[in-house]
């Protein structure tokens, strides 16, 4: 399996990008997944085998539509299908004098849409010439290329104006879906552009500074109290790569919810060094105070009303896992899957458990938005190493501030720092560089700090 990692399998799991992000669908290929795009239902069966990064579109034969593999050329912005080269579409809009160089200095294009009128007159191509072409085999380009000739207004448009007009008519008659790694960058995108809240709303970078103020590295015992599903338990044994243990922790006897893991394509070494163990479990009696009892039995019935919500919610939900493999929908398996998921997660053996108690666990990382942060730090804090790392997430400030003027007044910790990460998108294009006119308000709070030794 050197190449399981480059190229897709039968029973693996792929995030597919559909339209450059208009939709996100996570599924896990098998000869019967589906995925409907628009009105048409297209087989999974063309993803397998495939590398990660292959961009596939929609054709349509007289069997049915189907996803053709798309090849494109990164140096002169071709595209290669079937043998033969079509131009990009948004290269051809770069030849339309859009702007030209003289004397070193570019000079860009005076036209402008102040004389185009909206009255829907401007397409002599009707929808019963297009169903015509459609039935006579005519691909998605070739439908575009027909509209594009049809239009009297679409020379004088200004050539930004074209190459949206292109990529509008490409998105309804020719889709295209990206087939991507679910790696911790991808998969924590998709949830939080889909359903933040499932994920606490956790952004990327959010996510990326977590990991480093952790120190998460090679040969680690990091201790995980993860209550966004699964993705900070994911992202840590990712970056493990089978060294080490994930222990992913959890108040009473119902663990949290891990779905997003099954999602990581993690190898089965790497998935039988993720274990979980209750609190309870890593306390030794001595450091065991009453009301942790009380709270196991608190949180126990707060969890499993939780489930109770989760499992009532709607299948389209991109965070719910079906047992065929499919997590979001808009993809459908009718036949069993032959392939699952290797199954993470077991319960972490007594001498596992003694060991860490022993020597500690090397790092602790918390993402728990409904549970007390300064109270669960309190108890977990002294299961770490001394001179061990910890970093806390918190969509708010205030719970944050408080556990870190508790751990001042208890001297627990040295070096303690809340940040607020900050993240901007730029768009990049010729000409139009400039930061995206929408970005995300606030990605959350880290509370960071060393663990040190106390009598």
């Amino acid at each position: 399996m050197c190449d399981s990692r480059r190229v897709t399998w039968e029973g693996c799991s792929v995030l597919l990008d559909i339209n450059d992000g208009d939709r996100l669908v996570f599924a896990r290929l098998s000869p019967a997944a589906k995925l409907k795009i628009g009105n048409k239902n297209c087989s999974l069966q063309p993803l397998i085998g495939r590398a990660f990064g292959t961009v596939f579109q929609v054709e349509t034969a007289p069997e049915g539509p189907y996803l053709s593999p798309v090849q494109v050329n990164a140096y002169n912005g071709e595209e290669v299908r079937d043998g033969q080269v079509n131009v990009d579409l948004r290269d051809q809009v770069s030849d339309n004098n859009a702007e030209e160089v003289r004397d070193g200095q570019v000079n860009v294009e005076s036209r402008d849409n102040r004389t185009l009128v909206d009255n829907n007159t401007a397409q002599s191509l009707t929808g019963e010439d297009i169903e015509a072409m459609r039935r006579q085999g005519a691909r998605g380009n070739e439908i575009i290329e027909a509209l594009i000739a049809n239009s009297a207004t679409f020379e004088k448009k200004t050539s930004f104006s074209q190459e949206k007009y292109r990529l509008k008519k490409q998105k309804k008659y020719a889709p295209k879906v990206l087939m991507r790694r679910p790696g911790s960058r991808s998969i924590c995108e998709a949830y939080f552009k889909k359903y933040p809240s499932k994920i606490g709303f956790l952004r990327v970078d959010t996510l990326s500074l977590l990991l480093s103020m952790a120190n998460v590295s090679s040969n680690s015992d990091v201790l995980v109290v993860d209550m966004v599903g699964g993705l900070i338990t994911g992202a840590v044994a990712e970056r493990l790569g089978g060294t080490g243990f994930v222990c992913n922790s959890y108040y009473g006897q119902t663990p949290y919810s891990m779905d997003i893991v099954r999602i990581f394509n993690l190898s089965d070494e790497i998935c039988r060094r993720i274990l979980r163990s209750p609190i309870s479990d890593l306390l030794s009696q001595k450091e065991l105070p009453e009301q942790i009892v009380q709270h196991d039995d608190v949180c126990n019935a707060k969890i499993q009303s939780n489930d109770q919500i989760s499992a009532s919610a709607s299948v389209e939900e991109i965070c719910h896992s079906s047992e065929n493999g499919i997590s979001e929908l808009g993809a459908e398996n009718t036949g069993p899957a032959v392939h699952k998921a290797p199954k993470a997660g077991e319960k972490a053996q007594k001498e596992m458990i003694d060991s860490w108690k022993e020597n500690g666990f090397s790092s602790l990382i918390i993402a728990t938005p409904e549970l007390d942060t300064w109270t669960l730090v309190r108890d977990l804090l002294p299961l770490l190493a001394n001179s061990a790392p910890f970093a806390i997430y918190h969509q708010y400030l205030q719970p944050l501030a408080t556990c870190m003027h508790n751990l001042q007044l208890e001297k627990m910790a040295i070096g303690l720092q809340i940040s607020e990460p900050w993240l901007r998108e730029y768009q990049v294009l010729p000409s139009r560089t400039h930061p995206c006119m929408q970005m995300s308000a606030s990605g959350g709070y880290i509370l960071s700090g060393t663990k040190i030794c106390t009598s």
